[in-house]
């Protein structure tokens, strides 16, 4: 999870924090991770205290108009999303050897994730990913390190909130931009392949999002330290990463510019990995839920099934035209509109599921969790608005 939550989003999003704000917004890098760690353990209480994922329950509790939702805008966010990562691992692997295009590289990495997907199993899943998250929350740490920070104004900055005037807006995007989307509704596939089962297991899965979503934050914090020290020319999109890089190349030198590469490379490529294991499963889960009724046996989503492997091609695959081509200005604005709820959509869905005592029983939410479901609710509620009057405009 810590892994696939960090993304090349997350790096542009961080960076250019850092770049306009300094050290004094680091505290949002630590809240962004703190209210995705409650809504993804909302995630896995639903399913340890009812035996079904998040999905099985929107199909057989709430009306067909809910799930149906949900899948337009799974199939609208992997395609945009795939091209999106396929196009990181391009910059990336370019930064790193530039004898092939960014395309190319793209395709490369594409198809490397499809056939260790394809043919991998969970446990090399698992294990291969805790490898990268090794690699490239060392890398980042240690040129947040290198840079040398005034560390006597980091500490505070981390514990009190601060608002630059005119940050308003874009440190809500950094909440929002912290640790995932879609991504965590995968969490719930993963446990079940370990095994998690029962109410008993919600302790081992709050330890393991915990320790999750701690890497998460320090991986923002350390992106906005870096960002702040070098002070990189304010660019868009993921060249904010290769900005940040020929910076620490020109202050410090060439080693931590590679190191800082290697590290933004790990990144984009876990979450491209994370995305193509983990999102099939919702496509597969889906469909064997087709014409479901209450009480019948599901049959729980295989990566062996057809469903999975069709969706798996889906996003290796035609998400690469895009880089060719462009984005078709109709899919940016329906996909933009349609996903700028989901969500405002999955603090809502969980703060009125696992708080009926008829479906979760005692595995009802604390009060703590339901503040800060409360809280996500309303910072993504409000980036809702936001992202649907830009996308209008």
């Amino acid at each position: 999870m810590a892994a696939t939550g960090v993304g090349a989003g997350d790096l542009v999003a961080a960076s250019v924090a850092g770049a306009r704000y300094g050290t004094i917004i680091l505290w949002a890098g630590v809240f962004g991770a703190v209210i995705k760690f409650a809504l993804n353990e909302g995630v896995s209480r639903w399913q340890l205290a009812t035996g079904t994922t998040v999905l099985e329950g929107w199909v057989s509790k709430f009306h067909p108009v809910v799930s149906w939702y949900f899948m337009v805008y799974l199939i609208l966010w992997s395609f945009i999303v795939a091209a999106a990562l396929a196009s990181a691992c391009g910059l990336a692997g370019h930064a790193l050897y530039d004898g092939l295009s960014v395309p190319a590289w793209a395709a490369i990495h594409s198809m490397i994730a499809f056939l260790l997907v394809y043919f991998g199993r969970y446990n090399f899943f698992e294990t291969l990913m805790k490898i990268f998250i090794g690699m490239m929350f060392v890398t980042v740490l240690a040129c947040a390190w290198m840079v040398d920070p005034a560390w006597s104004e980091i500490l505070p900055s981390l514990v009190v909130p601060a608002l630059p005037e005119g940050s308003a807006k874009f440190l809500l995007g950094v909440l929002g931009g912290v640790g995932g989307s879609v991504t965590l509704l995968s969490y719930g596939y993963w446990i079940r392949e370990k095994g998690w089962k029962g109410k008993e297991s919600l302790p081992a899965t709050q330890l393991d999002l915990g320790t999750a979503y701690l890497f998460t934050g320090l991986f923002a914090v350390a992106m906005m330290i870096v960002a702040a020290e070098v002070s990189p020319t304010l660019v868009t999109g993921d060249r904010m990463a290769l900005e940040v890089a020929n910076r620490i190349g020109e202050l410090i030198g060439t080693t931590g510019k590679w190191i800082f590469l290697v590290g933004f490379w790990g990144a984009v490529f876990t979450s491209m990995l994370g995305v193509w294991q983990g999102v099939p499963y919702l496509f597969a889960d889906f469909v064997s839920m087709r014409g479901w009724k209450h009480g019948a046996t599901v049959v729980p989503a295989s990566t062996t099934s057809r469903a999975y492997r069709w969706y798996l091609v889906y996003l290796a695959f035609p998400p690469l035209f895009l880089l060719l081509f462009g984005k078709p200005v109709w899919i940016v604005m329906t996909y933009a509109i349609v996903g700028a709820f989901f969500m405002p959509f999955l603090a809502g869905m969980l703060l009125w599921m696992n708080n009926r005592k008829s479906w979760v029983g005692e595995a009802k939410n604390p009060w703590l969790l339901n503040a800060l479901l409360l809280i996500s609710l309303g910072v993504f509620g409000y980036l809702c608005v936001v992202e649907i009057t830009d996308a209008l405009k």
